[in-house]
Order: C-alpha cells, then sequence, then structure tokens
C-alpha cells in the first residue's frame, strides 16, 4: 500500500518521468545501509571490491521512496539528515562529496513521534521528514478502494503471466468485499496474482484456497494453510496428471494455461522440484 502512493505521487508530479528507487531499510543488514544509501569506494569494508553507487546517486533528479524508514540506524539517520538539508553525501570510505537533488518519500508502520520522545529516532530528522504527512488506513476500512485496486491488479499480472483475464464475476467482487484483509494491499496484491495463475480462460476464478473466514484444516492441526502452500498443492496435483510434463500439447503449462517459463519460475518461488 505505501509503495503503491509513493508510485502514484511520484507519477502525478512534475518528476514523473524521471526516475523512482526504491529501499526497504528493514531489509537491510545494519552495517550495510549506508553503502546502499550512499553508496561505497573500492576496499571500504570487507567485500567492497569495486566502486558503487548508492540509492541517492541513482535517485539524483527523482524520487527516493524509503520504506521503514523507522528501522534506519542512528548513525545513518544522521548522516540522511545532512542530504536532507544541505543535498551533499560522501560514500562510504570515500572523501569526495557528492551534491545531489532528490524528492524523499518515507514511510513507516513505526510511530516516529514517540520513538523520537524516547530518543530510538533523531528527532530533527523526524521534524524535518514530517512535512506533509500522509495517513494510510487499513484496507478494511477502505472498501471503496479495492475494486479499483482489483481491477489495477489482474489488468497488471495478466499482462505479466500471459493470461487472458478480461472478467471478474459480481462472486468474486464480492467475496474480495467481504474478506478483512489483515495483510491489507500486499496480501490483495498476492491474493490476486494467485488467482490469475490458477484462473483458466478469460474470466477471474477465486478457487477453494480463498476463504473469506480462515478455518482451520479437518485434520484438527493448529496450522493454517497459507495461499502459497495452497497454489504448491494445486500446482503439483497438475504436475502429478501430466507426469510432470511442464511444456508441450497436454502439459501442465497448458492446463494452468500459463507460459511454460512461467510456471517454471512459480515452482523455483514455491520450492517446487521434478523428482529422481
Amino acid at each position: 500500500g505505501k509503495e503503491v502512493i509513493a508510485r502514484a505521487i511520484h507519477g502525478a508530479s512534475h518528476l514523473s518521468e524521471r526516475i523512482l528507487v526504491k529501499l526497504n531499510c528493514a531489509a537491510m543488514p545494519a552495517n550495510l545501509v549506508e553503502s546502499e544509501l550512499f553508496g561505497h569506494e573500492r576496499g571500504a569494508f570487507t567485500g567492497a571490491v569495486a566502486r558503487k553507487a548508492g540509492r541517492f546517486e541513482l535517485a539524483n533528479g527523482g524520487t527516493l521512496f524509503l520504506d521503514e524508514i523507522g528501522e534506519l540506524p542512528l548513525d545513518a539517520q544522521a548522516k540522511l539528515l545532512r542530504i536532507l538539508q544541505e543535498g551533499e553525501f560522501e560514500r562510504v570510505g570515500g572523501t569526495q562529496t557528492f551534491k545531489v537533488n532528490v524528492r524523499v518519500i518515507a514511510a513507516t508502520n513505526r510511530n516516529l513521534a514517540q520513538m523520537a520522545e524516547q530518543e530510538k529516532f533523531r528527532s530533527d530528522l523526524y521534524y524535518r521528514l514530517n512535512v506533509f504527512p500522509i495517513h494510510l488506513p487499513p484496507l478494511r476500512e477502505r472498501k471503496d478502494d479495492i475494486v479499483p485496486l482489483v481491477k489495477y491488479f489482474v489488468a497488471r499480472c495478466a499482462s505479466k503471466f500471459g493470461k487472458p483475464i478480461e472478467i471478474i464475476p459480481e462472486r468474486v467482487t464480492r467475496a474480495l468485499l467481504q474478506y478483512n484483509w489483515p495483510g491489507n494491499i500486499r496480501e490483495l496484491q498476492h491474493v490476486i496474482e494467485r488467482a490469475v495463475i490458477l484462473s483458466q480462460g478469460p474470466e477471474l476464478v477465486l478457487g477453494d484456497w480463498f476463504q473469506t473466514t480462515p478455518t482451520r484444516p479437518a485434520s484438527g492441526s493448529n496450522k493454517l494453510r497459507t495461499l502459497a502452500e495452497m497454489e504448491r498443492d494445486y500446482i503439483l496435483e497438475i504436475l502429478g496428471q501430466t507426469y510432470w510434463r511442464v511444456s508441450g500439447k497436454g502439459g501442465a503449462a497448458e492446463l494452468l494455461d500459463l507460459k511454460p517459463t512461467t510456471l517454471e519460475s512459480r515452482m523455483k518461488k514455491l520450492g517446487i522440484v521434478r523428482p529422481r
């Protein structure tokens, strides 16, 4: 959801023709965050075998989206504050000062004001970033957004996977509107992606793997099956029917109405390995 908003802001601005660069601050080890943001020189640290440009250099003249900004280490926060104020920085291990002009969009699930009070986030950086805050309510509180998002994700996924999905039945729309979406837009995106992959023909189909109210397996196990597990089981079932033949007439890709390369990519992502 946050990235969708960031893309919308970028796309509607005078920088829309310029680059949009992304960085998830929570996905980077603390010792590599500064290198990702500001770049590094050769030999700056173990493993730095070549000079590397950071995200600020790559985003120069455009937009940099920093997701989960609340996870940024305090040392990196100080350097980020400097670049926001002065528009300059040095690469890790370097002395040359670089000047950049970058619009920064920051997002977080944390309470930065509270973190600033607890000295876990720099207060000066917080006030520097908090120029135009946007509060994004959970998707369950924005039911009117679901249908447009579904249409957007269906069109994007259909194009990505080469699927001729043109119809979203009313029963599918009702089911999606009834669901509570605890995982917000990211969960909706994943559901639509799997539905597009598994649908055959021009109509979007939500199979038994999608339930508006989670239910426990009949075995009595406390573990709930994820969408990925259900997609994996379905693909394995089809592969079993075709004796693990992916491509060609009557192959699994044809039965799933997927390109063979797309099916192989999904198999790799889901950890499906051909038995020996």
